[in-house]
């Protein structure tokens, strides 16, 4: 009988942040120092897994949206509590427009429960049946859309590049545009 492993399985334990924060216009550049100063912090934190910072789209949005991802929730928690996360937040305290704000949550659960909301969360099979419902359409109608918008911006038909556009793209639908809804349409369904 094969020895079982003593470490946690990363993807059944695992934690995720969402944290947002809105710049002040003009003070990007401060926030991005700023970052450069947090996340060596961060990644030396015990449990730390992986950060992924998505940044505004300009004209459009002041938001940076940034994904922290650790090994269990224990470690995340006692990160975002921790007083060098707390006077790291009172030094960039002076670029935001709002407070820090953050949503703890385990897998691709974010996208099901509304902010804010104390709701149980779906069984996995519907989350996972709610998202390949709606990633389908989109891996399927987004490149049609974004390789012909490319080749007439006259951008090098690369594929890397192509599938990094097409993916922003779908992401971003998936977070701020169909998941939303979607779980609102889907939520008796879903919250059954």
């Amino acid at each position: 009988m094969p020895e079982r492993s003593s470490q946690p399985d990363p993807i059944a334990c695992g934690a995720t942040a969402v944290i947002t924060h809105l710049v002040q216009p003009g003070r990007e550049a401060d926030y991005e120092r700023w970052l450069e100063e947090i996340g060596p912090v961060v990644r030396a934190w015990p449990g730390y897994l992986d950060l992924d910072l998505i940044r505004p789209i300009e004209g459009i949005t002041r938001t940076f949206v940034v994904v922290l991802r650790f090994a269990d929730r224990d470690h995340l928690e006692r990160w975002l509590a921790s007083d060098q996360r707390r006077e790291l937040i009172d030094r960039v305290r002076p670029v935001l427009e709002k407070e820090d704000r953050f949503h703890i949550r385990s897998g691709l659960d974010f996208w099901f429960v509304p902010e804010g909301a104390q709701a149980q969360l779906p069984v996995r099979w519907k989350q996972a049946l709610a998202t390949w419902a709606v990633i389908y359409p989109l891996v399927s109608i987004v490149p049609l859309l974004v390789v012909p918008l490319l080749d007439a911006l006259h951008v090098p038909a690369w594929r890397p590049l192509q599938t990094l556009v097409i993916t922003f793209g779908i992401v971003n639908l998936m977070v701020y545009v169909v998941m939303p809804r979607v779980t609102r349409l889907l939520s008796r369904w879903l919250f059954a």
